[in-house]
């Protein structure tokens, strides 16, 4: 059999509270600032910088986010749709107006999801997607770009819609 003997000092109560006590009155002194963490803004960070995307984008704990859920592509004023890039367009302008209509902007969008049917002949018109998205990223007025993931379906919910896209968006305030 073992036994262990473990030897504790003896404390001195007022010492034990001098040193944090003396630490508080140093910060209350010095208006609370050494009791609250510091905390830097910290910027979203975008890497592996592509022609229509950036391959990751970190985003901190200190941004705001929001979701915009999947959207299509509204009939043109004919009763027609269009094709992949005009569906795109107005896809993305859309997204435009209702990030400002909530304060935010295309710039904030760090991820765009799209999911894209083939047109009636079974080609998947991705180059006529990308002109679209091209209009609103990497652009003059929109340098940024999001990560993106682009997958082709059997079907969306909308049998006229060739595309449908969702999106994320974040800032640091």
């Amino acid at each position: 059999m073992f036994s262990t003997t473990i030897t504790v000092p003896a404390v001195n109560p007022a010492r034990a509270l001098a040193r944090p006590l003396a630490r508080l009155l140093v910060a209350a002194a010095l208006g609370g600032s050494l009791l609250a963490p510091v905390q830097a803004a910290e910027a979203i960070d975008r890497q592996g910088e592509a022609r229509l995307f950036y391959t990751t984008i970190k985003i901190p704990a200190n941004a705001e986010q929001l979701y915009v859920s999947g959207a299509g592509a509204s009939a043109k004023a004919d009763g027609s749709w269009g094709n992949m890039e005009e569906q795109a367009v107005d896809i993305f302008t859309k997204f435009k107006a209702t990030l400002e209509q909530q304060g935010w902007s295309l710039a904030d969008i760090v991820q765009v999801r799209v999911f894209a049917v083939a047109n009636k002949d079974g080609t998947l018109d991705f180059d006529g997607f990308n002109r679209g998205y091209l209009q609103f990223f990497g652009t003059a007025e929109n340098p940024n770009k999001p990560v993106r993931t682009f997958v082709q379906a059997a079907a969306l919910v909308n049998p006229n819609w060739l595309v449908e896209v969702e999106i994320r968006a974040a800032r640091v305030p």
